[in-house]
């Protein structure tokens, strides 16, 4: 071989190398990039994660609380305008009819013991037609108006 051809082979070798480190370096630099993107990536993944969490949770409970208090506040309603009819009815049904329709009529069981009435716990006396202590029930109630009818609250009649 000649001189010359042994001299351009030994310049595309280093050509060749100097390229090779080159594309080397860059691609170094390049990896760095791209593992930063990545880091900031998933911060930033995580941080839209938590806030999304976050808004959802709060539009979930802005929708549910209100169909939860409406539930509990119509059966709430429901005991405050059935507790009159079932102190009425419930003397008919146990052994203290002459107490049907009292107000005072309490009719709940403690250890064991009924208690009838504040005016007479145990009840009137036996083979009695009357009690001298009788009122009848008003039905008070925030879901009746001042005739009787039945409404939902405020000024909303039904």
């Amino acid at each position: 071989m000649e001189e010359w051809q042994k001299d351009f082979s030994e310049l595309l070798e280093t050509a060749a190398e100097q390229m090779e480190d080159f594309f080397l370096g860059i691609s170094k630099e390049v990896t760095e990039v791209v593992n930063t993107l990545v880091e900031v990536s998933e911060e930033i993944s995580m941080q839209m994660q938590g806030i999304l969490s976050d808004e959802i949770d709060l539009y979930v409970t802005e929708l549910v609380n209100p169909v939860l208090e409406a539930y509990f506040g119509f059966e709430g309603m429901v005991g405050t305008v059935a507790q009159p009819m079932i102190q009425t009815v419930e003397p008919f049904l146990s052994q203290h009819p002459v107490c049907a329709g009292c107000r005072h009529y309490h009719g709940q069981m403690y250890s064991g013991n009924l208690l009838v009435c504040g005016m007479h716990p145990y009840g009137v006396d036996e083979g009695a037609d009357t009690c001298a202590d009788k009122e009848l029930t008003v039905w008070k109630s925030p879901y009746f108006n001042d005739e009787g009818q039945f409404f939902f609250g405020g000024d909303d009649n039904w």
